[in-house]
């Protein structure tokens, strides 16, 4: 386990290490750790408690003298295998360098200058801060938007090609001077290039094409990461993005992903073992400046604790490709996979090849934090309804098989009490499943195609008939069969209440703003031509909301100007399929031209929604949840 503190979502991110581990300044922590090695044992003083984060980052091992803090309350606790020391007794340390961990050297200075034993030095981390041009904030370094970074999945072949698309949602708050700081690494993790774009208009589309960087910078055949890092931005701090692979020539495949989670953690679940025919293949990417040991990633089955060690040994930001045939060749499809990645990877995709088709899906967070939470099977009904439910489209069940599996998605969850609730389009109920109450290591697929004569969604909820855990933390793996071309897509999600005035731990969430979360803005590409785009637009509700959407599809071209604007309306509990070239027409999509995209807008009620893209000559298709900002 790499000991780093990333996320929390209590306290948020630590942006300390975003800070660390951008690839810019982790050059010069390296640098600087090889410096401090040399020069002797090492004084820390840590006033911001990230110690064991900057040491295990460090490229280098140095030897520590003690650590000091300030804070007279955290004297005598533990710091990883030290004890942390009273700052006042810093002058008696036998070390001759203090290092400061904190990024403002000045500052530093004028607190220790009495402090420095006789005849030491100091060292601060301002020696790795980014160039002020690279700050969205200039004053506070390590507030969030200095730190708008995120890692694809990025891959140009002869038989894949890649697309990252998003907007300039920033401009929405302010900003005006949006750029990419981007440098892609290859598949041993060696840099191939480091460049920046701008972005300077509002809302104008951001459009990264592997095709096109590769040919634009003379590039060699990459499958590899690319780093992200959003500047000059004001409002939100997270790099949102839709990622769609398609293959080239006669190759068959498209598929359609999230953004990745740009913390990494310490396990990820959602992981799907091999079905007939079928090879999983875990895309696993260092996402630091360091090496991953053989062992120290490691794979089970879900609720097993036999764990299988990753041999393949890591270098910084290689890319690695695990077959889960040969890792774990006893398992199959419906079973599931948990990965034990020990902080070294942010969000990982797998690939499934099946028939010479391939599709692309993301493995998700695995709470550390989360308990059974006792207070949801108690939730008033006259406050939320249903509660916690995961909304998930059911296309014509003639044509498509849509297979559930839930997915445990916390440490500490032994079983899931879960039913599906079906509808129609029109928001009437068709019909219900008790999947039962679920262990740990079940594999126990539920074919909803065969609940429903139509299409419309389904809901995953919690169902404490049989007794059980809950911890609002439900999840599922979806997966989309079509019964005539034999493509397949999957996706996964979580539940969240929806549309209640009434509040539980946070719930209903909004995109931007405090909960209850009774709003939507979410981002859809728009295409003039095959792939075409479409959405499935679900209107979930936890207890009685409105009869009716009130919702606004706005057509923008690609600088961000809006071309066109129309209403469409979802019953409560109902469900739309969006089709942009449709809606819009051919005539508004060739004013809007290559790079459109629509943003849907709502501010009665908040919609969930799964993007995708469908040739319809042979059937391709892909599916994933929507992103909003």
């Amino acid at each position: 386990m790499l000991g780093i503190r990333t996320f929390d979502p209590q306290a948020g991110g630590n942006m300390a290490y975003k800070a660390l581990t951008h690839p810019w300044a982790a050059e010069k922590l390296a640098l600087l750790a090889a410096d401090l090695a040399q020069g002797g044992p090492v004084a820390i003083y840590d006033p911001h408690g990230i110690a064991q984060t900057a040491l295990a980052l460090l490229p280098a091992r140095i030897a520590v003298a003690g650590v000091y803090t300030h804070d007279s309350l955290r004297v005598g606790q533990p710091c990883g295998d030290m004890t942390l020391l009273a700052l006042a007794d810093l002058p008696r340390t036998p070390a001759k360098t203090v290092w400061a961990l904190d990024f403002r050297h000045g500052v530093m200075e004028n607190r220790l200058s009495d402090l420095l034993p006789a005849g030491g030095r100091l060292r601060t981390l301002a020696e790795v801060r980014l160039p002020g041009n690279m700050l969205s904030v200039a004053h506070d370094y390590l507030d969030g938007l200095n730190f708008a970074t995120n890692l694809a999945f990025f891959r140009d072949t002869a038989e894949f090609s890649t697309r990252l698309v998003s907007a300039n949602y920033w401009s929405r708050y302010g900003a005006d001077n949006v750029r990419f700081w981007l440098r892609l690494y290859d598949q041993a993790g060696q840099v191939l290039h480091t460049w920046e774009e701008a972005v300077p208009r509002a809302g104008q589309a951001i459009i990264l094409d592997s095709a096109e960087i590769r040919q634009r910078f003379g590039l060699p055949e990459f499958t590899g990461q690319l780093f992200i890092h959003a500047m000059g931005i004001a409002g939100h701090d997270v790099v949102k993005y839709a990622l769609e692979t398609r293959g080239r020539g006669d190759n068959p495949s498209l598929s359609v992903t999230h953004d990745a989670n740009a913390w990494p953690a310490a396990r990820y679940a959602n992981l799907p073992a091999p079905g007939l025919g079928e090879d999983v293949v875990l895309w696993l990417q260092n996402s630091h400046a360091l090496p991953v040991a053989s062992g120290d990633m490691s794979l089970n089955r879900m609720g097993s604790e036999r764990h299988i060690p990753i041999a393949r040994a890591l270098a910084p930001y290689e890319t690695v490709a695990v077959h889960m045939g040969d890792i774990m060749p006893d398992l199959a499809w419906p079973e599931q996979i948990e990965l034990r990645a020990g902080g070294h990877v942010v969000r990982p995709r797998y690939e499934i090849t099946q028939r010479h088709r391939t599709r692309i899906a993301h493995l998700n967070v695995e709470r550390a934090d989360l308990r059974p939470d006792p207070g949801i099977e108690k939730l008033d009904s006259r406050f939320f309804g249903r509660g916690y439910l995961l909304p998930f489209p059911v296309p014509d069940p003639a044509r498509y098989r849509t297979l559930v599996l839930p997915a445990p998605m916390a440490e500490n969850l032994d079983d899931l009490p879960v039913r599906i609730d079906c509808f129609d389009a029109e928001g009437k109920g068709a019909g219900l499943h008790f999947m039962g109450r679920l262990p740990r290591d079940h594999a126990t697929v539920c074919d909803v195609s065969e609940l429903m004569a139509a299409e419309g969604h389904g809901e995953l909820v919690y169902d404490f008939r049989d007794g059980g855990q809950a911890d609002g933390w439900l999840h599922a793996l979806i997966r989309y069969e079509d019964r005539r071309t034999g493509h397949v897509a999957e996706t996964s999600f979580g539940a969240h209440i929806f549309n209640t005035v009434m509040t539980y731990r946070g719930e209903p969430q909004s995109y931007v703003g405090p909960p209850p979360g009774l709003s939507t803005r979410l981002f859809l590409t728009a295409a003039i031509a095959e792939p075409f785009s479409f959405c499935t637009l679900i209107y979930p509700s936890s207890a009685s909301w409105r009869p009716c959407s009130d919702t606004s599809l706005y057509l923008h071209a690609a600088d961000g100007t809006v071309v066109a604007q129309e209403k469409v309306t979802v019953p409560q509990s109902g469900s739309r399929a969006i089709w942009p070239h449709r809606i819009f027409g051919e005539a508004a999509l060739l004013r809007a031209g290559e790079g459109a995209y629509v943003i849907i807008r709502d501010t009665t009620c908040r919609l969930f929604g799964y993007h995708g893209r469908m040739m319809g000559q042979d059937g391709r298709f892909s599916v994933d949840h929507m992103f909003g900002f």
